[in-house]
């Protein structure tokens, strides 16, 4: 990668290319694998074990796509995984502070791929190999880490939403329609902010995501 890029790091839709392309699936499901199976992991960790399962701790990146979260990393360079479904009955201790802390162990575990990746990236470096590949990985584990503590659903932050609604009967119904319009609201968001050029809510993301993607190449 060259030392400047931009964001959203997205496929160059102009010319594209197969290489380009490949790179950039590649690193999109590495991001989705450590958001799904990092938020799976710990809620395991936490009691809420369920041997067998068919949305957690199996690393096939086809179950843990989502439509729509996949959809817009093409849009805005991060996405979301399929909800993983956690019972909260099950967490020994606290089950709020349990559930608010599995969804958020998804963007920990995509900081946690990022950094791998940064190290071999330098590992390349050191013998004049140039890199694309991991340098994208941490690019949109990075993306994704970041764009994740956006407090909508089915984001991870989504979860600190749900701990204020649903602890009010009143809003119960509130947070249940949210879920339903979430996916539809981020992609028709990004999806604006691409086509106008209107950068938004990004306009305070991205810098948070430039200056550790920065850090992590060492740029």
């Amino acid at each position: 990668m060259n030392g400047e890029f931009y964001l959203p790091y997205l496929i160059n839709y102009s010319y594209p290319t197969v290489e380009g392309i490949a790179i950039f699936c590649v690193a999109m499901f590495t991001a989705i694998i450590a958001n799904a199976e990092g938020q799976a992991f710990v809620a395991t960790i936490l009691g809420d074990s369920k041997p067998g399962a068919t949305d957690r701790l199996h690393f096939n990146v086809f179950l843990h796509m989502s439509l729509l979260g996949t959809l817009c990393f093409f849009i805005a360079g991060f996405g979301w995984v399929k909800q993983i479904k956690f019972n909260t009955a099950h967490f020994r201790r606290s089950p709020r502070v349990s559930l608010l802390v599995s969804r958020l162990s998804g963007p920990l575990a995509n900081l946690l791929m990022a950094n791998i990746a940064a190290s071999l990236s330098w590992v390349l470096s050191r013998y004049d190999v140039e890199d694309n590949v991991f340098s994208t990985i941490v690019v949109l584990n990075v993306t994704m880490a970041v764009y994740s503590l956006i407090p909508i659903p089915p984001l991870p932050g989504g979860a600190l939403t749900e701990i204020i609604l649903t602890g009010n009967n009143g809003f119960a119904k509130f947070w249940r329609g949210l879920c339903l319009v979430g996916p539809y609201l981020l992609v028709g968001l990004f999806l604006f902010f691409r086509l106008t050029g209107f950068e938004g809510v990004s306009s305070l993301i991205n810098p948070i995501v430039l200056w550790l993607t920065n850090y992590a190449l060492n740029i």
